[in-house]
């Protein structure tokens, strides 16, 4: 069922390309004004504001590292400026490695979660007094099931992602009271361009893990995002709430 985002103002970290533009379309689609974040894939973000655009609705692209809490609050600034205050922050930026314990190093510990923790620390910061303020905003943190389960091979990205949980969880409770509610969404084995270089015996072997036995699509991502962002989910507070055909289920 199509969400009303009329007047509501939305920013996507990593919006261009993935989940992040996924959502991007998606909460246009329904009469959001959105910011497109990205870091260095300009000509694709810019791709998104064009399609956004056609399609009748508002778009923006700003360049940002929100690993750099200037550059983040410059992104929340400027959207700011360009589309009025923010109803929604979806908080997407990420990186993900695949990295067995005795080759991953302290550079990439702290990459992955200068991006994957602080980022979304420092975009969050940067709105929630004026949501606070308004007495309205709707947050949501792309967390992943790599946060609620080992991954062995991936234990930057895991614990990062695992830290969103908790982040969420306690902001969640923490603004509840203002009418500013924090979730988060848990993405299984989705069909993005992380998944071209898998090996694809590989890639079989993760699909056969996977009750519902296929890959996800990106819009099904963007569809509990925006559930999440509606009046629809109103009781909903500081949850990660799982998409992935059942290969994680949370008790």
């Amino acid at each position: 069922m199509p969400h009303d985002f009329s007047n509501k103002t939305a920013v996507v970290t990593g919006g261009s390309r993935g989940i992040g533009r996924a959502i991007a379309m998606q909460l246009a689609a329904y009469g959001a004004r959105v910011c497109i974040n990205y870091r260095a894939s300009q000509e694709l973000a810019e791709q998104v504001v064009a399609e956004i655009s056609q399609a009748g609705a508002q778009a923006i692209a700003v360049q940002a590292d929100v690993s750099d809490q200037t550059q983040a609050q410059r992104l929340i600034a400027e959207a700011q400026q360009q589309l009025g205050p923010i109803d929604f922050l979806i908080n997407n930026a990420g990186i993900f490695d695949v990295v067995a314990h005795d080759e991953f190093d302290e550079q990439l510990w702290h990459r992955t979660m200068k991006l994957n923790v602080d980022g979304v620390f420092y975009c969050t910061w940067a709105v929630k007094d004026a949501m606070v303020e308004r007495g309205y905003g709707r947050i949501v943190n792309l967390a992943s099931i790599a946060g609620l389960e080992a991954k062995p091979y991936s234990i930057a990205y895991a614990t990062s992602k695992a830290a969103i949980v908790g982040f969420t969880r306690s902001l969640g409770q923490a603004l509840a009271p203002e009418n500013v509610r924090v979730n988060a969404v848990a993405p299984g084995l989705i069909d993005t361009e992380i998944l071209h270089g898998v090996d694809p015996a590989l890639l079989e072997k993760l699909i056969e893990l996977t009750p519902a036995k296929r890959i996800g699509q990106v819009e099904e991502v963007a569809n509990l995002v925006s559930f999440l962002l509606s009046d629809e989910s109103d009781f909903i507070v500081g949850q990660t709430m799982v998409v992935s055909g059942g290969r994680v289920n949370l008790p």
